[in-house]
């Protein structure tokens, strides 16, 4: 059932008990579990937090707390699928679900004691109506029971019986091709429904909205709700026209934290915050980097100008000298560039962009000022959370990860942010490289519906792509890289199916589908819908253990029977 009013029917209930907080493994979902923390710090909320990856982790979190718990906060996660299926919880236990996936589960929506979701209704849900879907047809049956008692105990002429039957056979005959008709259009109904993956309203931004509406929002929160926005436009999860009307959502709440705090006597203090809308440069972690390195490692920037090829090199020498600023300059770190540079720099590439063709080189975003010394872009701290969820230096666990990047998304952490930029800076070249390997030898093969990309064993950093959202970023980045050198224009049009190495002990292949790269795209995926059935009809051994249906594993042997049979599915 959907929250009409988040603070009396959420926030109000669960103020005074004890909380389970299950959190997946994304940066919007951090991001709204930072908020939640400090608004239950706030009113002394006792909680407890684990975080979940996929459906067995949530499944084995539950069985664990639901003794000690009664009310479970879900965020990013348990929206998409039959929750009170598949948990099989008590009828006194209560889910509060915050989620971005999206189409909603049916039976979720419907359920008005146990189920509660905290979903923004103006996004275009497109929910089936109750009567199309659910039906009570026991009513029904007992009547036509009653009617068969009655003309059997009934102590009339036979053929006034006979003709009583006849009535009632066809009542019944007439009941049952209704309902067969009724189940077919409620199978068309549902597939329609659910045909397409895509996702909603940041739950970052849903969750601050609470805090505002109990007027306890504070800077931090307001940035946390920038970053999990962020996030989704990072990833690509949303429309370019939804990204900028919520940008414009958020960019009240700033000028208004601004305005209220120009009287503050601290605003100016070694420790104030000061948050900022821009018209930024579309180059990832350029402040923290060299410009030509930030180029070279940005998708935008590396795929519109093919540096995978001598021809593209040669085009961004040319690029550099037509903005005029020195090689010396543009090599060193942007913190020691020119002040005299630095301070029109924005203005001289966008206006060499727009000769080059490119003309989406600023976008709307936010930056963060703590004290004097740290300006961090919005992206910046996405890209550097993301590095530490899925950090594989080290040998940590999942929750280290986890923690580590909850951590660094806190301002008292700065440490932990600048380690996680080195990482994300690392994995963006990893990414550059593995983009032109796969382009240059030619590793993108066009399967009729799709394209499809293998990693092999033993290419560099396979296992960082062994990772969902690394995997996810690498994918997004060849499919655009793809579009840009093929000459191939129906090519330019498929979508694309990677797959990495996974477990090699197990045997296993992480496999991820991206709908195709197109200007107007609606971000809506059927991967999801197309892996379930191919692996039903080709008994592949598959774990659809993600909370994105459209990322899988699959054992490596069934890999070739497993893409038949999307081949002959998707023609």
């Amino acid at each position: 059932m959907f929250v009409s009013d988040i603070r009396k029917e959420f926030y109000d209930v669960v103020v005074n008990q004890r909380v389970a907080l299950l959190v997946s493994a994304d940066i919007d979902a951090l991001c709204a579990c930072k908020i939640l923390q400090a608004l239950f710090h706030c009113d002394h909320v006792q909680y407890t937090l684990v975080p979940v990856t996929g459906w067995q982790e949530l499944e084995t979190a539950f069985l664990e707390h639901k003794e000690q718990f009664r009310y479970f906060v879900l965020i990013n996660c348990g929206a998409n699928i039959d929750l009170l299926e598949t948990l099989q919880p008590e009828e006194d236990s209560v889910f509060f679900i915050c989620d971005t996936h999206r189409p909603v589960d049916v039976v979720n929506v419907y359920n008005d004691t146990q189920i509660k979701l905290l979903i923004k209704q103006d996004d275009d849900l497109g929910i089936p109506s109750y009567d199309d879907i659910f039906r009570d047809d026991e009513e029904e049956d007992e009547n036509g029971v009653d009617s068969e008692n009655e003309s059997e105990d009934g102590s009339e002429p036979s053929g006034k019986r006979r003709r009583f039957d006849e009535g009632a056979v066809e009542r019944r005959i007439e009941r049952r091709r209704e309902k067969r008709e009724w189940e077919a259009r409620r199978r068309e109904i549902l597939f329609d429904y659910e045909q397409y993956e895509y996702h909603g309203t940041s739950s970052a931004l849903v969750i601050f909205e609470l805090a505002w509406v109990m007027s306890k929002d504070t800077k931090d929160m307001l940035w946390w709700s920038i970053v999990g926005l962020t996030d989704q436009w990072v990833q690509d999860k949303i429309t370019h026209m939804k990204y900028v009307t919520d940008v414009g959502t958020l960019q009240r709440h700033v000028s208004r934290h601004n305005h209220r705090n120009e009287d503050e006597e601290n605003s100016l203090s070694i420790d104030c915050m000061r948050i900022s809308f821009e018209y930024d440069l579309h180059l990832a972690l350029y402040q923290h980097w060299s410009l030509y390195e930030s180029i070279c490692n940005s998708c935008y920037t590396s795929s519109h100008f093919k540096l995978w090829s001598i021809h593209g090199q040669k085009k961004l020498q040319e690029f550099l000298a037509d903005m005029g600023l020195p090689l010396k300059q543009v090599r060193q770190k942007f913190n020691s560039m020119d002040i005299s540079i630095k301070d029109n720099l924005r203005e001289v590439i966008e206006e060499s962009s727009n000769k080059y063709g490119m003309k989406d080189i600023r976008i709307q975003t936010f930056s963060v000022h703590f004290g004097f010394k740290n300006k961090f872009l919005a992206s910046d701290v996405v890209h550097a959370a993301a590095a530490l969820l899925e950090n594989i230096e080290k040998d940590e666990s999942r929750t280290d990860n986890f923690i580590n990047a909850l951590d660094s998304l806190s301002r008292s952490n700065l440490e932990k942010l600048h380690h996680g930029i080195k990482l994300a800076k690392k994995k963006l070249i990893s990414v550059q490289q593995t983009v032109a390997s796969c382009i240059c030898t030619n590793q993108i093969l066009s399967q009729g519906p799709f394209l499809y990309c293998y990693l092999m064993e033993g290419t560099p950093d396979v296992k960082l792509f062994s990772k969902p959202m690394s995997l996810s970023i690498l994918s997004k980045y060849l499919l655009k890289a793809f579009v840009r050198s093929t000459k191939n224009k129906r090519c330019r049009l498929l979508p694309l199916i990677m797959a990495a190495p996974m477990d090699v002990e197990k045997g296993t292949v992480i496999v991820l589908g991206i709908p195709p790269e197109a200007e107007s795209s609606d971000k809506k995926n059927f991967f999801g819908r197309a892996f379930e059935k191919a692996a039903e009809s080709t008994s592949s051994r598959t774990l659809h253990d993600h909370f994105d249906t459209s990322i899988i594993e699959l054992k490596t042997e069934d890999r070739s029977k497993f893409l038949d049979a999307l081949i002959t599915l998707l023609s």
